[in-house]
């Protein structure tokens, strides 16, 4: 409850909030707000600018626009916080390790880590993505590898300034295994920057899904995805701009809506602003 009276004080933080919700429902209810299936095609309407029956028009195929960008609110959301709990997960894992034990573990560890951060993360997803194949499971694999360093560096930090403090070593004193005094101990005391981490992380998995969708190594037609969407449209951006317009505009809200959170998050967890 306290994080939170401290996150209202941002009206970009509770803004943010507000517009993730509406895409949660969107995607959860997406049946029911999407007035068409996102494959049923109508090649009489196809090319059709937004009215009162198509309000985002039509596609090539005679598809309704808003309801695909409806359904796509689905896979988008889908696709962030898989991929960003796969990285979380191996990443906070490594990295824990590397700052609990330290030495070898850590020189060897975060070694790679640093080989996996000298490649663009996108350069990496996309590599892993054609190597793994076009699809929805593939897809989520090659943006949660991507992201791992980023949780790898953030774990252990701060398991470096955890694991000298005096209730680490009370729990060594016990008796307590090394693998418990790291998942019931120390990863509890470090959730605050992986949380911030993880919703600026959720942004960017969604962006890349984005852009590898848009070159053909993310989701296959029909099954409707912003970026997909928008490769498919670009080929007639100049007669119908509507068609890349809308779901470009359904990812910078997203992207803009988690950055927003992200960042209210970080100040309201932030130990020094508390009062």
């Amino acid at each position: 409850m306290e994080v939170w009276h401290r996150m209202k004080r941002s009206p970009m933080a509770v803004i943010g909030l507000v517009l993730i919700i509406v895409l949660f429902v969107m995607a959860l209810f997406a049946n029911v707000i999407a007035p068409f299936t996102y494959s049923k095609q109508n090649l009489m309407h196809a090319f059709e600018s937004p009215s009162s029956k198509y309000i985002f028009g039509t596609d090539e195929f005679g598809r309704d626009i808003f309801s695909r960008i409806v359904y796509g609110a689905r896979i988008s959301l889908q696709v962030g916080f898989i991929a960003v709990g796969i990285s979380m997960f191996i990443g906070g894992f490594l990295g824990a390790l590397a700052g609990y034990y330290g030495g070898k573990i850590d020189n060897v560890i975060m070694r790679i880590m640093d080989v996996l951060l000298s490649i663009p993360s996108i350069l990496l997803a996309i590599a892993i993505a054609a190597s793994l194949g076009p699809g929805l499971f593939n897809l989520m694999i090659a943006v949660g590898i991507s992201a791992i360093p980023n949780y790898a560096r953030i774990v252990r930090g701060s398991v470096l300034s955890i694991r000298g403090q005096e209730f680490v070593e009370a729990a060594k004193a016990v008796g307590s295994s090394d693998l418990r005094i790291i998942f019931k101990h120390i990863i509890p005391n470090c959730t605050a920057p992986i949380i911030v981490q993880a919703t600026l992380g959720v942004a960017t998995a969604i962006l890349t899904a984005a852009g590898l969708s848009f070159i053909g190594l993310g989701i296959q037609p029909p099954i409707p995805e912003w970026g997909a969407m928008l490769s498919s449209g670009r080929s007639y951006i100049r007669d119908y701009p509507y068609m890349t317009l809308f779901p470009g505009l359904a990812i910078m809200i997203t992207i803009l809506a988690l950055n927003f959170v992200g960042d209210g998050l970080r100040d309201a967890l932030d130990p020094k602003l508390k009062r």
